[in-house]
């Protein structure tokens, strides 16, 4: 068994952290509080080649392993995680399926502008009513002549409502099937097309720097072949698509994971109290130790579902364990760290109160905590 990245993975590493570091991290706090999405910040990610990391050189991509995307979202999420938060949906949601189910026509007239980073794509598939139920999706697309005709709504729906946004893949009902159960198909609209709203979600408590929308779809008429794949293969497609976007919610909790614990480590060695630094207290270094060693166990994990979908091998089941136990991880990392700060770790002026926040999201996003397990459960044969 060979635990050691390549050379490429390691200058990835490398780069991007440097690049966090240096344009992310004097920022971070400042557009947190303005709850501001940062076009500018987005492209100097685009120019650094954060986009398209696993699509083929043919669409302007990167064309690396899939291990490499994920170490670049990790180390983003180090630093900040509305700017991982725009890396994962942007590549795993936006660029995958275009990527793996669009035509040559569509790939080659979306991709390369993706891939540079100088626009953006949504993939709408939570409703209001329908989140963890995906198949309890309402929104519409009939068939009209050489169009579609697209009625209904989603939410939560991350980087669809800026001015980078060029469209979104939107999940809705064209039909029925044999069993009596409706049919999904995946359709491209693009921004601006008539009828077509998307509107910013503001005041949230965690990825507040992430432009995160409600899409209306009123009568929204987009062209026959703007079909993603084939007709009826939307529910398959959006099973898929969330496979790889468990791996980068579980990156983003790997890397926010490290970015709290570094920052309590780091604390913990300045912060004195009776006279030496608080990390030579037990019950300080205890805590420092069983985050040092359940980040090295995420690691492994992660890094392992990575390598099983590089191998072309299964990785499902490896992909829910991973993004279930790195989401919950930083939730207990975070934890120690703002009570390591004591009351700094409340204050918006320390980096730990953001990780605290931005946590939650990972227990929901990408499918719960709650379905992971369900998922696991079936693998194993409950």
């Amino acid at each position: 068994m060979d635990f050691d990245l390549t050379r490429e993975q390691e200058m990835i590493r490398k780069e991007v952290r440097k690049f966090a570091q240096s344009e992310i991290v004097p920022v971070a706090t400042e557009l947190d509080e303005k709850e501001e999405f940062s076009a500018e910040l987005t492209r100097k990610m685009g120019e650094i080649g954060l986009f398209g990391m696993f699509v083929s050189e043919k669409y302007e991509g990167q064309e690396m392993d899939y291990l490499s995307y994920i170490i670049a979202v990790e180390e983003i999420a180090r630093a900040d995680g509305s700017q991982a938060a725009t890396i994962a949906a942007g590549n795993s949601l936006g660029i995958g399926p275009l990527y793996y189910f669009g035509t040559e026509e569509q790939k080659k007239k979306y991709l390369p502008k993706l891939c540079a980073g100088e626009g953006l794509w949504g993939f709408g598939l939570t409703e209001p009513t329908a989140g963890s139920d995906a198949g309890g999706s309402k929104t519409t697309a009939v068939r009209d002549g050489d169009e579609w005709v697209i009625n209904g709504s989603k939410i939560f729906i991350t980087n669809a409502a800026c001015d980078m946004t060029l469209g979104v893949t939107v999940q809705a009902i064209t039909g029925e099937r044999e069993n009596g159960k409706p049919e999904y198909s995946c359709i491209l609209v693009e921004a601006g097309t008539p009828g077509f709203k998307a509107a910013p979600m503001k005041k949230k408590m965690m990825w507040r720097s992430s432009n995160t929308a409600e899409l209306y779809f009123d009568n929204v008429r987009v062209p026959v072949n703007n079909i993603l794949g084939k007709k009826g293969d939307g529910f398959h497609q959006m099973l898929k698509t969330l496979d790889g976007g468990r791996l980068s919610i579980g990156a983003m909790g790997l890397g926010g994971a490290q970015g709290a614990y570094e920052a309590a480590l780091q604390y913990a060695k300045q912060r004195e109290q009776f006279n030496q630094p608080i990390s030579k207290f037990q019950a300080v270094a205890f805590k420092l130790a069983d985050c040092a060693m359940e980040i090295e166990c995420a690691r492994n994990l992660m890094y392992k579902a990575c390598w099983l979908r590089d191998q072309k091998r299964p990785f499902e089941k490896e992909a829910a364990m991973a993004k279930l136990y790195c989401s919950e991880l930083m939730g207990r990392v975070a934890n120690h760290a703002v009570q390591i700060h004591g009351g700094y770790g409340l204050m918006k002026e320390y980096a730990v109160e953001r990780f605290y926040r931005d946590q939650k999201l990972l227990d929901i996003g990408e499918g719960t905590s709650e379905v992971q397990r369900i998922v696991i459960s079936r693998f194993i044969g409950c």
